[in-house]
């Protein structure tokens, strides 16, 4: 019997459920302050911070670290990207190509600009080349994944042995003030262009609605978690070839965002009867619990107290990279994307991408066009950038930089 209670309170069994209650967490939260509501900051980002910050709290107080099991966590991660692309039409996709080459170009000319900015900040505090890149893009481009892969390198071969610290203190540093920082700079471009979703878009069901009274059946739901699994098991034999056939290392959502769009675009040609789940309340509620649910558990689970070994220099480069970051947003990325609602839209989740990651960015793009309307198109065009494109080049960037 004791067995099979400790089987049923596995580790990640509790993590999904106390990520459930940061959720509502910061669901209260949001209704009860203004602030939060006024600069579109995302329910499960503002309970994860505060649980963040909660736990941090109890480690500085009796010394007790608290770790939680995030496997079921990265499991949400590929769901909801599958969901993403099985919400993606090809002609959407084509209408978009020009925006994604723009897009591309412009996130490759900043991780070069954030590691020359970083590179300067660790030599001016008498710090190796090398910390610079891991204060620049490893960490913040990078994330906590690409900092883990680095680190170790770096600390062994490049004169920086807390590089893995480091790294992991400024990636955790950049997702706070990326949680925080593309919502309110949409809001402000939105407000002062008088920039309004397109006609087309607006009368398509929002990625992430959160409507209790959308039409939701039992039936609906059902298909649409069968076709969402499917895009899942696609994407991971895609993976697994991709890791064992070749050189390139991707994330496992992005093969699962492309079998999504795939099946999306082939499945319903192919078997016109039944019933396709793209664009339902079905799809959007299992698309908006996986996100909301993988940001409150990957936000509580930061250990905020690594902030503090290096706070000195740590907090200086950060600042410079979120200054750079904001003006690069405002200055090239909104401009070059044609300055409508749309390019808004992508502009706050490119800021998200240049200092956390890819999911903060979607889950600021839900909570901007939540409040100002639907974009379809951005969510599939920044995952894509950010997962191929930039993915690929920040590897090259920082392989020049520590090569120089």
């Amino acid at each position: 019997m004791a067995s099979d209670v400790s089987r049923f309170l596995a580790p990640d069994f509790l993590s999904l459920t106390i990520g459930i209650v940061v959720y509502f967490f910061g669901v209260l939260a949001t209704q009860r302050l203004m602030f939060l509501r006024k600069f579109n900051i995302p329910e499960p980002v503002s309970g994860g911070f505060l649980a963040g910050c909660l736990i941090a709290l109890v480690y500085l107080v009796f010394h007790l670290e608290i770790d939680f099991d995030l496997t079921t966590r990265d499991r949400l991660l590929v769901i909801f990207f599958a969901a993403v692309g099985i919400n993606s039409r090809l002609a959407d996709l084509v209408a978009g190509g020009r925006t994604m080459v723009a897009l591309s170009v412009i996130s490759a000319v900043f991780v070069v600009l954030q590691n020359i900015v970083g590179t300067a900040g660790a030599l001016a505090f008498g710090m190796p080349s090398s910390a610079g890149l891991v204060m620049g893009s490893i960490a913040l481009v990078g994330g906590h994944g690409t900092t883990v892969a680095w680190a170790p390198l770096i600390a062994i071969e490049h004169g920086f042995p807390a590089a893995m610290e480091t790294g992991i203190a400024a990636a955790t540093l950049g997702l706070i003030v990326a949680c925080v920082l593309g919502g309110p700079l949409a809001k402000y471009l939105i407000k002062k262009y008088g920039l309004q979703t397109s006609p087309a878009d607006a009368a398509l069901i929002e990625l992430a609605p959160e409507d209790d009274k959308a039409p939701i059946d039992k039936m609906g739901v059902m298909h649409a978690m069968l076709v969402v699994n499917i895009a899942v098991i696609l994407g991971y034999l895609v993976h697994h070839w991709i890791s064992n056939a070749t050189t390139i290392k991707l994330p496992l959502f992005v093969p699962c965002l492309i079998m999504g769009i795939v099946l999306s675009n082939l499945c319903p040609k192919l078997f016109p009867r039944w019933p396709w789940p793209a664009q339902t309340a079905s799809l959007d509620l299992i698309s908006s619990y996986s996100l909301s649910i993988f940001l409150a558990m990957s936000l509580m689970s930061m250990q905020l107290w690594t902030l503090a070994k290096i706070a000195g220099p740590l907090l200086v480069i950060v600042a410079v990279q979120t200054g750079l970051a904001a003006i690069y947003t405002l200055r090239v990325v909104f401009p070059a994307l044609g300055k409508d609602y749309q390019a808004a839209v992508l502009s706050a989740g490119f800021c998200s991408i240049s200092l956390g990651s890819t999911p903060t960015a979607i889950a600021t793009m839900t909570a901007v066009s939540k409040h100002y309307g639907p974009s379809p198109n951005a969510f599939v065009i920044l995952p894509l950038v950010s997962a191929l494109f930039v993915s690929l080049f920040n590897v090259g960037a920082i392989a020049l930089f520590l090569s120089l």
